[in-house]
Parts: C-alpha cells; sequence; structure tokens
C-alpha cells in the first residue's frame, strides 16, 4: 500500500510571543540552545517558538533538497549546501531556513533558501531573509512550490521560476517530493532529467 508523505499527521505545536526584545529573545535562544526540537524565529519583537519539528516536516525537507541537488549534478551546476543554519540581522531579524545553497562560488550569505512550511505562522517569512539580500527565498507548502525572488527595489516578488534554474519544472519536482518512497524518488528524478537532456 503507498502512502503519500503528504498523509502523515501533523505534529508540530506553534507559540507566538508578541513585544519580544531582541534581548529577551536572545536569552530565550540561549536557553534553548540544545534543544534540536525547537526552532525559534524572530521578527521585529515578535517570537515564533516551533516545537516539535514533526517527521512530515523533515522528510519533505530531505527530499527536496536530495531533488534540487540531483538537479544540480545532472546538469553540471556548480553549489555549496549550507544546510540549515541561523541567519540574522541584530535587533531585528533572525531566522533558520530548512535547507540553503550557494550556486556557482561558496558564500557567506547563500544564494537560495528554503522553507517548508507545514504549520503557518505569523511572522511573513520573507521578511527573516531580507537584512541579508538572500535572492531567492522557495517554500513548500501544501504540495506547492513559490519562489519569491528579491528585486532590485530590496523587496521579494514571486516569480514562475528561479533565476538560478530558469530551466527547473516546479511541478516536476513536486510530483517527487510527493513520492512515499525517498530513495525511488531521487533515482527516477535523476532518470528523468537524463531523458531530458539533448
Amino acid at each position: 500500500m503507498n502512502i503519500s508523505l503528504l498523509d502523515y499527521p501533523i505534529e508540530e505545536k506553534l507559540v507566538t510571543l508578541r513585544d519580544v526584545s531582541w534581548e529577551q529573545f536572545k536569552g530565550i535562544e540561549a536557553q534553548l540552545k540544545d534543544n534540536r526540537s525547537v526552532r525559534l524565529s524572530y521578527l521585529l519583537g515578535t517570537l515564533e517558538i516551533m516545537s516539535p519539528v514533526g517527521p512530515k516536516h523533515e522528510r519533505v525537507k530531505s527530499t527536496f533538497g536530495l531533488l534540487l541537488e540531483t538537479y544540480m549534478k545532472v546538469l553540471g551546476i556548480r553549489f555549496y549546501k549550507s544546510g540549515g543554519f541561523t541567519l540574522e540581522e541584530p535587533g531585528y531579524a533572525s531566522g533558520t531556513p530548512d535547507e540553503s545553497y550557494c550556486i556557482d562560488t561558496d558564500k557567506e550569505t547563500p544564494d537560495i533558501v528554503i522553507e517548508v512550511i507545514i504549520t503557518s505562522g505569523t511572522i511573513n517569512r520573507k521578511e527573516l531573509y531580507k537584512p541579508k539580500r538572500i535572492p531567492e527565498v522557495w517554500f513548500w507548502k501544501s504540495d506547492t512550490i513559490r519562489i519569491f525572488r528579491l528585486n532590485e527595489e530590496g523587496e521579494y516578488e514571486e516569480v514562475n521560476r528561479s533565476g538560478f534554474f530558469p530551466d527547473l519544472e516546479l511541478n516536476a519536482l513536486l510530483q517527487y517530493i510527493a513520492m512515499p518512497d525517498q530513495y525511488d524518488a531521487v533515482l527516477e528524478f535523476e532518470q528523468f532529467l537524463r531523458q531530458q537532456l539533448p
């Protein structure tokens, strides 16, 4: 019997606190630094605490990353995986993407951050990355991928395709993310990509 990963129960809980100073946030963060099941996001006085990060979230995140890396490898696109490290602008914002990548060269700030949204909060997650001028923020939510690209005015606008991967079909990517077996998904996606090559 095939069970799509989209059928897993949602287990995450989200707590939102308002009027939290940067100093208070850093104190809470220090208290929770050894707790890997808690994820903190801070934006202009609003603190979101998510716990636990559930298995569906981790499965989608991992599969998404593996597929994107497969795409880059097959097409010979040089990349550096930065993972999920905290990006922050002191006093303003702090956020940890699920995955992040530098394209072509290794950089201090990633070119792409990926957010897997299972439980929506109140923080506009694009705003978390604006101070660092991350070129693209990708969101997976409810079997949909949305890409936001930073424009010349420093604002994120939604685009149909990645500026880094203009030939990547998002619907194809979604199809493989939704497959119940991660190994098969990556293998079949690679075969699909190789068939598309001239």
